[in-house]
C-alpha cells in the first residue's frame, strides 16, 4: 500500500532530522552553554537539555511507530468490507450530500485530501461497514448520520 510506504518515509525523514539534532547541534549548544560556567543558573544549558529530552522521547515514539507499521498484515484487511486503505463514499442522510473518504493511518491523515485516520471518529465508524450500512458519527461539530453508498478496497474490489 502506497500510504504505508509514504508514512514510513515520512517517519524515517523525521528520525534523520532528530538524529542530526541530537548528535550534532545539541551537543554543540550544550558545550557552549557549559563554557559559560555555573550550570545551576544557566538558562541556555537547561533549555538545550530539555530539548534533548523532548527529542529523545519523540525518537522513541517514531521507532515504535516504524515497528508498528512493519507489523501491519495487509492479508488481514477485509476484502469485502471497509478497511484500512479503502476509499469510501458516504451520503449524509440529513442533507443528501456525498463525501468520499480514504481510510489511512494517523501519520498521513489529511483533511484537505479527505484522508481520514482509522483512529479518528469518522474512520473508526466506517471500519468493517458494507454498502447500505448506516453510520452515526459524533465529532466536535455535532452528530452526523451517514449511509455507506460505495467503497473500493485497497485491493481494488468495488462495492456499490
Amino acid at each position: 500500500m502506497d500510504f504505508l510506504r509514504e508514512a514510513r518515509e515520512k517517519l524515517e525523514e523525521e528520525a534523520q532530522r532528530i538524529e542530526t539534532e541530537l548528535r550534532v547541534n545539541l551537543p554543540r549548544e550544550i558545550n557552549a552553554a557549559m563554557a559559560h560556567g555555573d550550570l545551576s543558573e544557566n538558562a541556555e544549558y537547561h533549555a538545550a537539555k530539555e530539548r534533548q529530552s523532548t527529542l529523545q522521547a519523540r525518537m522513541g515514539h517514531i521507532q515504535k511507530r516504524l515497528a508498528d507499521l512493519s507489523r501491519i498484515d495487509v492479508s488481514s484487511i477485509p476484502g469485502d468490507r471497509v478497511g484500512l486503505g479503502s476509499e469510501v463514499t458516504v451520503e449524509n442522510v440529513e442533507t443528501g450530500e456525498t463525501v468520499r473518504y480514504t481510510l489511512v493511518i494517523p501519520e498521513i491523515a489529511d483533511g484537505k485530501k479527505n484522508f481520514v485516520s482509522v483512529a479518528a471518529p469518522v474512520g473508526r465508524a466506517l471500519l468493517n461497514r458494507k454498502v447500505g450500512d448506516a453510520v452515526t458519527v459524533s465529532i466536535p461539530k455535532g452528530t452526523y448520520e451517514f449511509e455507506v453508498r460505495k467503497f473500493v478496497t485497497f485491493l481494488g474490489n468495488v462495492f456499490e
